[in-house]
């Protein structure tokens, strides 16, 4: 028996009903998703170089949480330490994410960090990360996909070197590139050149825009000058009419995380939900697909992440939608992509008649 399919066909409560919700997630940090107790016994491991009392602040969100970026440097700068590491981290993530549902999962990795900090080889520790992925399908039916991932706070010639890597080790599970990190004074068009190269390698590409309250601009840089796939938040594309009719009517998905924490910081905790951009984007028509971003950091899951959208103005019946819209913006195989659409399209139906009143 799977999570989507229950003998008993009873009545679903909302929470059930989502958690049941056949998914993707596009939107995901391998470094985000660290459980807490695997962070502790990695730190452990490295003799304290983080104490107790910083990890428990790190997997704490209080009324007006802190980033998480910090969260990510210390692990590549103190406890990722061997190639079985970021196995282990691959895996225990898939293995709670399809806990929600999610059956397939494209994730980000920075490799710049694992080579230049941690100084392990990009071939030894794209091998492990695949290897978890291998033994998580195995395990759990999951499948997932590795997204190495730009550090926009390292220099251009870091992102080529990145995908330089990649091409010299291709690998059927590494489908594409992406570009995350603090966006402040690090605008896409700095690394238009490590784009290019990907794409006319054949990878599919991705990057985080207008996440940390910046200009439209760049959300505009990464879909016309990078020839992104999709995007990762792009919020402030709302300051921009004329460019948010031209991704609606391109059908460009944005894979947006209701838990960004740029906006529980800046927003009234009594006004979070109505001024969010996520409800302006979804009021527009854009195509929108919810996700984790930093899961454990952010004390949330797939079915918390899409409740969410709930208070930001979503229906229901809008929940298929952003499972739709999910399959699409997906690097998947064309075959199974069309497979999932019309069985997923049904058992979305199937639950939403359990779903109590």
């Amino acid at each position: 028996m799977t999570l989507f399919e229950d003998a008993t066909a009873g009545p679903l409560t909302l929470e059930q009903f989502v958690r049941a919700l056949p998914k993707v997630e596009l939107h995901c940090h391998l470094f985000g998703a660290v459980r807490r107790q695997t962070f502790s016994a990695l730190s452990a491991r490295a003799g304290h170089p983080v104490s107790e009392a910083e990890i428990e602040a790190f997997y704490t969100r209080g009324e007006k949480p802190v980033g998480v970026l910090r969260v990510l440097r210390a692990l590549d700068a103190a406890l990722i330490r061997q190639p079985d590491d970021l196995r282990r981290l691959a895996y225990e993530y898939l293995e709670d994410a399809h806990a929600h549902g999610v059956a397939y999962s494209e994730f980000f990795w920075n490799p710049t960090g694992t080579v230049r900090v941690s100084g392990i080889a990009y071939e030894q520790a794209q091998d492990a990360i695949v290897a978890g992925i291998v033994e998580a399908e195995r395990d759990f039916g999951i499948i997932g996909r590795l997204i190495p991932s730009i550090d926009r706070e390292a220099s251009p010639d870091e992102a080529v070197a990145m995908v330089q890597w990649m091409l010299a080790h291709r690998a059927p599970q590494v489908l594409g590139i992406g570009m995350d990190y603090r966006e402040n004074d690090r605008p896409p068009e700095l690394f238009e050149q490590a784009y290019r190269l990907a794409r006319e390698a054949g990878l599919k590409t991705t990057a985080h825009a207008g996440e940390f309250g910046m200009p439209w601009n760049n959300v505009a840089t990464a879909i016309d000058l990078l020839q992104v796939d999709r995007v990762d938040h792009g919020y402030t594309i709302v300051d921009n009419p004329a460019l948010l009719q031209r991704c609606i009517a391109r059908g460009l998905v944005f894979t947006v995380v209701p838990t960004n924490s740029y906006y529980l910081r800046t927003l009234a905790p009594q006004r979070w939900a109505q001024d969010h951009p996520i409800r302006q984007m979804l009021a527009a028509g854009l195509r929108l697909h919810p996700n984790t971003d930093d899961p454990t950091l952010h004390l949330v899951t797939p079915t918390g992440a899409w409740l969410m959208m709930l208070q930001l103005g979503a229906s229901v019946d809008d929940l298929k939608g952003f499972m739709l819209n999910g399959l699409d913006a997906a690097w998947m195989d064309e075959a199974l992509r069309l497979r999932w659409r019309t069985q997923w399209s049904a058992q979305f139906d199937a639950l939403r008649q359990r779903l109590q009143a």
